[in-house]
């Protein structure tokens, strides 16, 4: 609690909107998509899936590959429980649905489904993209399916199996966008993300969530920015957001949502 406490207050002080960011490219994401609304339909839509999710009281077993966690103490659980606590928030299910309306993704790599709720905002955001999903329990990806077929997601692809098994089988071309959800350890999130730079390419997003989960997370989200291919980095304290584009200074952002 206190560390999460704490890493917030670092946050808000480094932190900035719109009218801190002097970089043109930036600016305008900010104000075009971070801070715009919602198409109404695809809203509503999403809010249907999660209303569905959180009234699911089917337990299931789960099988955890990460870190495990801080909430759950059985590896039985309902999947209302699981979309509660470790599916995606209101705030980026709506954000993540805009992010992929702006930037015209096209190819889409999520590494950890989970029920599929983000899954399934990525769908919404672009119903033509080519969406991959790597899942590694299959009571978990069994009921992600399920959403899929019950809201005619039909873009989505779900890979079950251990992700040191999947994601070399299904990094076989460049994506637009890889959104690393599946395992919160700075090890495997830096081995995951090696894995996947040279399937980047100049206009590629790779998003993390949770940079600010733990501290070794914030230690992998330190090395990410680092990296000699990663020239702008977005830390919104629960994402970050990393750039390839090499017509671009390095920068990093702290941006307020």
């Amino acid at each position: 609690m206190w560390f999460k406490i704490k890493s917030f207050l670092a946050f808000l002080i480094k932190s900035t909107n719109q009218h801190g960011v002097h970089s043109p490219f930036i600016f305008s994401l900010v104000t075009q998509c971070f801070y715009s609304k919602t198409n109404l339909q695809k809203k509503e839509l999403v809010n249907r899936i999660r209303h569905w999710l959180y009234h699911n009281n089917k337990a299931i077993q789960i099988q955890d590959f990460g870190k495990g966690s801080k909430v759950f103490k059985s590896n039985r659980r309902k999947v209302s429980a699981i979309a509660k606590v470790a599916g995606i928030s209101k705030k980026k299910s709506l954000l993540l649905i805009r992010l992929i309306e702006y930037f015209s993704f096209n190819t889409i790599l999520e590494i950890g489904t989970s029920v599929g709720l983000g899954t399934s905002c990525m769908s919404i955001g672009n119903p033509k993209a080519l969406i991959t999903t790597l899942e590694g329990c299959k009571n978990t990806a069994h009921e992600a399916t399920l959403i899929f077929k019950k809201f005619n997601l039909n873009n989505i692809k779900c890979v079950v199996g251990e992700f040191n098994n999947t994601l070399p089988k299904v990094l076989t071309h460049s994506f637009d966008l890889i959104y690393f959800d599946g395992n919160h350890q700075k090890k495997e999130t830096l081995n995951y993300f090696k894995q996947c730079l040279p399937f980047f390419h100049n206009n590629s997003i790779a998003i993390f969530d949770d940079i600010n989960w733990s501290k070794e997370m914030q230690e992998a989200w330190s090395e990410i920015k680092n990296f000699p291919e990663v020239t702008i980095t977005i830390d919104t304290y629960f994402w970050g957001i990393v750039f390839f584009r090499k017509e671009q200074v390095k920068q990093h952002f702290v941006i307020r949502l």
